[in-house]
């Protein structure tokens, strides 16, 4: 495990800028202090970036303040995700935090995909996404969050999780959603995630009722060992899906967007190349 938190923990920020530049999408602005940063754009639709996010030490430990901040504007297509999963490991006290504000202007359209999150027993960790749109902005993204590794039988059994998924249109909030695990008894009481211990949220935004059919014929054939609800907040699409496994969650969330994608973004969907690695 890493040993920042003897020192107090790693302080880093990212903040990306985009913009729309002849035929395809730049990254304009990029500015970092510790150890946040991004791989090359990659390109396999032209107009549309393609950017891995990357955070060298490998996971989060107590003491840890990571804050990442992007910014769309002029007509700017971008897609975001990551090479792995995020650790957020064991803490002896300290609370680790990864604050993520995602702002997408007019015009533009954010495709936010990262790997999943992963909460070790004993973490004191508190992730928060703010997600700030203009009028006419388009959105897809998740986040998908595993308490322990239950394939390897590493169970979180207590420790404290806040997370916090925030989605702002306007000026006017469409969603908010908070939640706190402090032991396994939250992951195994029926009113909260009765036994499952992974839990993916996805939101989309411009979503109309015949598409929300669509999605609704598209999760009805997928794993039964899951469970998937699906609600349409005027036109904000937010499907939370409950399962034992981060991948297959994952699937049904990737089933989603590729099929919301069509019609929401005008393509089909391009999955980015570290997803097969």
């Amino acid at each position: 495990m890493p040993c920042a938190e003897a020192n107090r923990g790693w302080k880093a920020e990212l903040n990306l800028g985009f913009k729309r530049k002849l035929e395809h999408t730049v990254l304009n602005r990029h500015a970092q202090f510790g150890p946040l940063t991004v791989q090359r754009p990659f390109y396999p639709e032209k107009e549309t970036c393609h950017l891995y996010l990357l955070h060298p030490p490998g996971g989060v430990v107590g003491g840890d303040e990571l804050r990442i901040n992007v910014r769309l504007e002029e007509e700017a297509r971008v897609l975001l995700t990551t090479p792995g999963a995020t650790k957020f490991y064991r803490s002896m006290g300290a609370l680790a935090q990864q604050v993520q504000t995602l702002s997408v202007a007019d015009g533009c359209a954010l495709e936010w995909l990262p790997q999943e999150n992963i909460f070790f027993d004993q973490t004191r960790s508190h992730l928060s996404t703010r997600i700030v749109l203009e009028d006419t902005a388009r959105f897809i993204g998740w986040e998908i969050n595993c308490y322990g590794r239950p394939a390897s039988r590493d169970l979180f059994t207590k420790g404290l999780v806040r997370t916090r998924l925030e989605v702002i249109r306007g000026g006017a909030p469409l969603l908010l959603d908070q939640l706190l695990i402090e032991d396994a008894s939250a992951l195994k009481s029926p009113g909260s995630f009765n036994g499952y211990s992974c839990f993916g949220t996805l939101v989309a935004t411009q979503v109309s009722p015949r598409l929300l059919d669509l999605v609704r014929t598209i999760v009805s054939t997928r794993d039964n060992r899951q469970l998937v609800g699906l609600s349409l907040l005027d036109d904000l699409l937010v499907a939370r899906c409950l399962g034992h496994y981060s991948e297959s969650i994952a699937n049904t969330l990737r089933s989603i967007w590729g099929a919301l994608r069509p019609e929401l973004l005008e393509r089909e969907a391009c999955h980015p190349r570290i997803w097969s690695t």
